[in-house]
């Protein structure tokens, strides 16, 4: 077997030597011959056994004809050379000419090369399909197509010019990137090997093995993207294998049970030994679905190549939806508007979000110059450094190292463990909200994102434990403290006390809605939350964070402006009227179907990037008290996420708090950020008044697109509340979680 695919290798090397020989007219002058021929790009693929496409990159200079078809389609041209010649152009008087003047090179009329199809043959061929009408266009993306290896040769993109597509253009691109951060390679039947990039640009690939991949990708293909901070590094080269490919490099298509269990191929697999015998190395996760190939940095250049295998499961639906199944030209749109919007995948969505901050903010920085003259590696300000950090006990997840004395079954309680997490709550709905007709769902837009903006968290040194510590809303941390005295049937609204229904409110200290019994830990903004809704505290301990920043706020910049202009992409803008907002919202994600699964990867970013901050551990061998792998790493950070989402959480709260006090309308459920109302009518508008003017109640929900903003979930009756919940055998069944379904079913974490 391996000394076959050593043959096959040995086979392809010298085809690709094969692919010398005489030139070629320029591209402008095959175009030319072509049209004068009346002869249609589409005729001429047919005849040359090729796509339209592959013409329109030679005739546009973005790539050169290979074997077979090299010597048809060259005695082609020069057949058409000899019958329709240049027109000579009118002579310049000797003031008129240019002193570098020099007459255009005639074509060569040497004997092409050896081919398969003779040269007459094809000429018989192309002249009979002429002149056959010509498919419509392909669909190109964007409007920056380039060349490669030449210098970038701009065209604009036709084809249905998407708003999506145009965003992807840059005013200045990064001559070293000049083709995008992207490629999805697929292969032909007939060997021929394509690299489909952003903006509708399609490279022919002469590579004919994965090393020979990778060497091409690093030296010719021009792919990757700029850093995000002058401190940071570029974004390597992605690209995705589609099956047609994987088959034509020795890959399987699908991985085997046992491969997908390990994740990753077995370490004798014939390419993977290609890869070695080439000097190319992987990372410690093996060649999974999204592997890494590299070497060896010198002098401070990085020759990595990142890989995403769409077939084995590399772009999980629940972020991607059926990104998988696109074909090559559309699924390089699609990671191609995700990479300018956010940064190139680096793996999961969830990979994805954590590596954003990182590259927003690089734990490292070149120091001033020393007494010599030369700089250092410093820490970089703002950053949480690049050294981990060991959590307070209370942050820590069962199973942490600094939890090893305690006993192996040992269950800690809320005074214990910091228990931050998204609202679970509903309750029965009363004899009022049963005679309403209807049941309306609202969803708070990038809720977590939201709440990570301008969110002060500890940043690179380690956290300070004190004892009966005064309560300081300016400091993150998490606070051992009793708020079961806070009554939320008379709370602080706007500075002034208000009486409310608290039975009918959620908590807003537990994720469950339940009130707490006694002290327990809770990070700095629900403790805030206490003193806001007027109530004294008294921490009794505390694990403090003097040294903060508002590490988030670039990271929630980066995915706002993305989520917004991906939005705008499906036609709806910012800051449109409510009823204006909710008519657009209507069909929106039909649109534009890439564009609509990139908003999907989008919204995952947030949640799985906030999810990755607090890691837990996988993988047989494990024990409890015993590292793993992710704890390594600066940005594991279970403060961060606690952070974050008792943000999240409380701004729910306090939203609802200040529409209770104004209406007297209260929640039936809640389910993270997605909110369950009974109403007079089946629109958020039913649910949240609005006056004349568009404006609403103060403090509470308000209709709109961006993030913190609130969209239509989902609207119902109390009579299929009340057959859900007896179907389920649940009387407190979270109604949020199947309101825009209306059936019990899996949560898509919309």
């Amino acid at each position: 077997m391996k000394k076959d695919l050593q043959e096959e290798a040995l086979f392809r090397a010298v085809e690709e030597l094969l692919a010398g020989g005489p030139a070629f007219p320029e591209p402008a002058e095959r175009a030319r011959l072509r049209e004068a021929a009346g002869v249609t790009q589409a005729a001429l693929a047919r005849a040359l056994e090729t796509t339209p496409q592959t013409v329109k990159n030679w005739e546009a200079g973005r790539s050169e004809p290979r074997p077979p078809r090299r010597g048809p389609y060259l005695a082609l041209l020069e057949g058409w050379a000899k019958k329709y010649p240049a027109p000579t152009p009118a002579p310049a008087s000797v003031e008129e000419r240019p002193a570098t003047e020099t007459p255009a090179p005639a074509i060569e009329e040497r004997p092409a090369t050896a081919t398969p199809v003779p040269a007459p043959a094809a000429a018989r061929a192309v002249a009979a399909a002429a002149p056959g009408p010509s498919p419509a266009p392909p669909r190109p993306s964007a409007s920056r197509p380039v060349s490669a290896p030449k210098p970038p040769a701009v065209r604009a993109a036709t084809g249905r010019g998407r708003p999506a597509a145009a965003a992807q253009r840059s005013a200045a691109v990064d001559p070293r990137f000049a083709n995008g951060p992207l490629a999805v390679i697929d292969a032909e039947a007939d060997g021929q090997v394509s690299a489909y990039c952003t903006g509708g640009l399609v490279l022919d690939v002469p590579a004919r093995t994965l090393p020979a991949l990778v060497e091409w990708t690093l030296t010719e293909a021009r792919l990757g993207a700029p850093r995000l901070d002058p401190w940071g590094r570029d974004a390597d080269p992605l690209l995705a294998l589609a099956p047609a490919a994987l088959e034509f490099f020795g890959l399987p298509v699908e991985l085997s049970d046992d491969e997908r269990d390990a994740g990753r191929l077995p370490a004798d697999h014939p390419v993977l030994e290609e890869l070695a015998g080439a000097q190319w190395q992987l990372t410690r996760r093996g060649f999974g679905p999204w592997a890494r190939i590299y070497r060896p940095a010198q002098g401070g250049q990085r020759a990595c190549v990142q890989l995403c295998i769409p077939s084995w499961r590399a772009l999980d639906a629940r972020s991607w939806g059926h990104a998988a199944d696109l074909p090559p030209e559309d699924l390089a749109r699609t990671l191609g508007l995700y990479a300018s919007r956010v940064m190139t995948p680096r793996g999961s969505t969830a990979v994805t979000g954590l590596e954003l901050m990182t590259a927003l903010h690089p734990p490292t920085r070149a120091s001033a110059p020393d007494a010599e003259g030369r700089r250092h590696s410093a820490y970089n300000p703002g950053s949480l450094g690049k050294e981990p950090l060991d959590p307070a006990p209370c942050e820590a997840i069962d199973g942490h190292p600094v939890l090893a004395h305690l006993p192996r079954f040992h269950v800690r309680g809320p005074e214990e463990r910091l228990f931050e997490e998204a609202y679970d709550w509903a309750r029965e709905l009363t004899d009022e909200e049963c005679l309403k007709p209807h049941l309306v769902g609202i969803d708070v837009n990038m809720a977590f994102a939201a709440a990570a903006n301008g969110l002060p968290v500890g940043l690179a040194k380690p956290p300070v434990h004190t004892t009966n510590p005064a309560f300081d809303a300016a400091v993150p941390g998490s606070w051992l403290v009793d708020l079961s005295h806070v009554d939320l049937g008379r709370v602080m609204v706007g500075k002034k006390w208000v009486d409310l229904r608290g039975d009918l409110l959620p908590s807003p200290f537990t994720p469950t809605g339940e009130a707490p019994a006694g002290p327990a830990w809770y990070a700095t903004p629900t403790v805030a939350y206490a003193v806001e809704l007027g109530y004294q505290v008294q921490p009794l301990e505390a694990w403090l964070r003097p040294d903060a920043g508002r590490y988030l706020d670039g990271w929630y910049q980066r995915l706002r402006d993305a989520y917004m202009t991906t939005m705008g992409d499906l036609g709806v803008a910012d800051k449109l009227p409510p009823a204006e907002f909710l008519a657009a919202m209507d069909g929106y994600k039909t649109r534009d179907p890439e564009a609509a699964i990139v908003l999907g990867a989008i919204k995952n970013t947030v949640k799985g990037g906030i999810g990755k901050l607090q890691e837990k551990a996988r993988g047989g061998g494990w024990r409890p008290g015993q590292p793993w792998p992710a704890l390594a790493r600066p940005t594991w950070r279970p403060d961060i996420r606690a952070a974050v989402i008792s943000r999240a959480r409380i701004g729910m709260h306090r939203k609802m708090v200040a529409l209770a006090a104004a209406t007297g309308a209260y929640p039936v459920a809640v389910l993270s950020d997605c909110a369950v109302y009974a109403a007079d009518g089946p629109s958020p508008l039913d649910a949240l008044p609005y006056t004349a003017d568009g404006k609403t109640i103060p403090g509470s929900f308000r209709i709109g697109v961006s993030p913190g903003m609130v969209k239509h979930e989902g609207t119902q009756s109390p009579l299929w509340a009340e057959q859900l919940r007896e179907q389920a055998q649940a009387p407190l069944l979270n109604l949020a979680r199947y309101i825009k379904s209306g059936a019990a079913g899996p949560d898509t974490g919309e």
